[in-house]
């Protein structure tokens, strides 16, 4: 989170690590993907310390201490708990059966987890449904462009209800912003462009479909769930986000440096990885064995967001600076020269910068940019917060890089021999198919 402005923005070197950091994401499972995926703790770490050193030497060692501290505490345990939480008791759940990835198949799939994202989170949904839509299309040549409109609507729009939805939207709600704000905010700008993709997904999957051998074969369905018990841990994990909303006591647990964590968010954080434990306790090893649970996302994704939490520290405190500080050129383009907000430049700057950033910080960092109050935002001003939710959560979809789930759906995906586009080649689908819809989006709503 960002210090203090008073203590004056830093100098815009020390958001160089960040930079390397979102590079070596970008380009080092390209040009050495063998090698990335052995040495990426090392590179998250290395460039996590470029940033540490330097800027406790600049800033001292308390001042510095109390960022990092504070990024650990208030934003990033938060953050990759709920992730836990969603991605542990998801994997508990194995939807099974017989059927077969027809486009019927396919589009109930792809709505049903379009639904889900909002009440289970991206992670949550992508995690429960990814599997059994791979079960579904394995006997399909014509397969590749199933996972990439998953990716799209389960692991990013259709998270945009609920602040349990999707990383920024639940950082906005740890700011203050209304639980509920969200679901009337953001219903209009989900339900076109779920809707819209859905139809063009549909066109897309029927044409291929068409020169499937399976076509003309007749496909029995039988569904079946093992686990289901954990819908009760979901549940739990609901309940946790909700409590640390709704229940103030007022009190705090100093953990030093005049870093401090409320009573609730330690409540909520604590049932969060108590169902998370619970959930992986009582769930047979073999529910998890069928549905090819593994560690590997989310170690991937816990050990790249911590360092990129860290490392975004400057960027934050640079930000905090207003006008005055390195961003002042930015400012000036989300805002005129009387200060009223750019609308649309909100909802494209900030979608794009979560496009090849991650949109959990991105958010934020636009966020504090529009003033970080979220009683005015919700307020006079809830055009500029909607446009700063839509293009963070939308836009999240973009790139691998824009959203937790895009990473892990992408991994299981190869995993399971199934040939994903690489990094350009993704952003040449969602470049053809979202960036028409973000056009649209803006002349109707920004």
């Amino acid at each position: 989170m960002p210090s203090d402005p008073a203590a004056g923005a830093p100098s815009l070197a020390f958001g160089l690590p960040f930079a390397g950091l979102l590079l070596s994401i970008a380009l080092m499972p390209l040009l050495a993907p063998h090698w990335w995926e052995r040495r990426f703790p090392l590179v998250a770490a290395g460039w996590a310390l470029l940033f540490a050193l330097p800027y406790a030497a600049a800033r001292g060692p308390d001042a510095a201490g109390a960022a990092l501290l504070g990024t650990v505490a208030h934003e990033y345990l938060p953050f990759i708990l709920l992730l836990l939480a969603l991605f542990v008791v998801a994997g508990g759940i194995r939807v099974g059966g017989a059927f077969v990835g027809t486009p019927n198949t396919n589009l109930a799939l792809l709505g049903l987890g379009t639904l889900l994202a909002s009440l289970l989170g991206t992670t949550g949904a992508a995690m429960l449904l990814i599997r059994p839509l791979i079960r579904a299309n394995a006997g399909r040549r014509h397969r590749t462009h199933v996972f990439v409109f998953f990716i799209f609507l389960v692991g990013n729009i259709g998270g945009s209800l609920t602040p349990l939805g999707d990383p920024p939207l639940f950082l906005g709600f740890l700011r203050g912003v209304d639980f509920g704000w969200t679901l009337r905010a953001m219903a209009g700008p989900m339900l076109l462009s779920s809707g819209l993709l859905l139809v063009v997904f549909t066109a897309i999957d029927r044409w291929y479909w068409r020169r499937e051998p399976l076509a003309g074969e007749r496909h029995p369905f039988r569904l079946e769930v093992e686990g289901g018990y954990n819908v009760l841990f979901l549940v739990v994990a609901v309940g946790a986000v909700l409590l640390s909303g709704l229940w103030h006591p007022g009190r705090s647990v100093p953990l030093g440096l005049g870093v401090s964590v409320s009573w609730e968010g330690l409540a909520r954080d604590a049932l969060l990885l108590a169902a998370a434990l619970l959930s992986f306790a009582v769930t047979p090893a073999r529910v998890r064995i069928e549905n090819a649970y593994t560690w590997v996302p989310i170690r991937e994704v816990a050990i790249l967001f911590a360092a990129i939490f860290v490392t975004i520290i400057p960027v934050l405190d640079a930000l905090a600076a207003g006008p005055a500080g390195p961003f002042g050129p930015l400012l000036h383009l989300v805002n005129r020269p009387d200060g009223t907000p750019v609308v649309a430049s909100y909802f494209w700057l900030s979608g794009a910068l979560s496009s090849v950033l991650d949109n959990a910080p991105t958010y934020l960092v636009f966020f504090d940019m529009a003033g970080g109050d979220p009683a005015r935002l919700m307020g006079e001003g809830a055009t500029t917060l909607l446009a700063i939710s839509c293009g963070a959560v939308f836009m999240g979809a973009n790139t691998y890089l824009g959203n937790a789930p895009n990473f892990m759906v992408k991994a299981i995906c190869e995993e399971q021999e199934i040939r994903m586009p690489g990094f350009f080649g993704y952003m040449a689908w969602s470049g053809l198919v979202l960036l028409p819809l973000f056009g649209l989006l803006t002349a109707v709503f920004f």
